[in-house]
């Protein structure tokens, strides 16, 4: 039986281990490359969906598809496209339909699943904001 060999730190910070997809948006035009979330994006992404203080945490909800799109469109080079806040608010304001699109792509390639969500979900002290009638 083969064993793979052990890594070193080079080996490890070198390993191409974000993979990218080709995304076809005809609505836009053209295309775009999804690729999957680095460790600090993933912690990024989580922490976006919470807001107030650790003790009366709450989901916040609101844009949650354009901020793992802006985290994970990239360019032909492999840079992020969508780098600020504004850029989700605006990415936010295109096509629900389209977004969706990418959103799953990115989730897919990120592992992240609708049980990590209720995970995450489950760990916030409050309901849900952004977006319900008491807002």
């Amino acid at each position: 039986m083969d064993r793979a060999p052990v890594l070193d730190k080079a080996a490890i910070l070198s390993a191409d281990d974000l993979p990218r997809e080709r995304v076809e948006v005809p609505e836009w035009g053209g295309a775009v490359f999804v690729r999957t979330l680095t460790g600090g994006e993933r912690d990024t992404y989580e922490a976006s969906m919470f807001e107030g203080p650790a003790t009366d945490r709450r989901m916040k909800i609101d844009n949650i598809r354009a901020r793992l799109v802006s985290l994970t469109v990239i360019d032909g080079e492999g840079e992020r496209l969508f780098t600020s806040d504004e850029d989700v608010v605006e990415l936010g304001k295109k096509s629900g339909r389209v977004l969706d699109r990418l959103f799953d792509v990115a989730q897919r390639l990120s592992g992240l699943s609708a049980k990590d969500v209720e995970e995450l979900a489950k760990n916030s002290s409050a309901a849900p904001s952004g977006g319900g009638p008491s807002d």
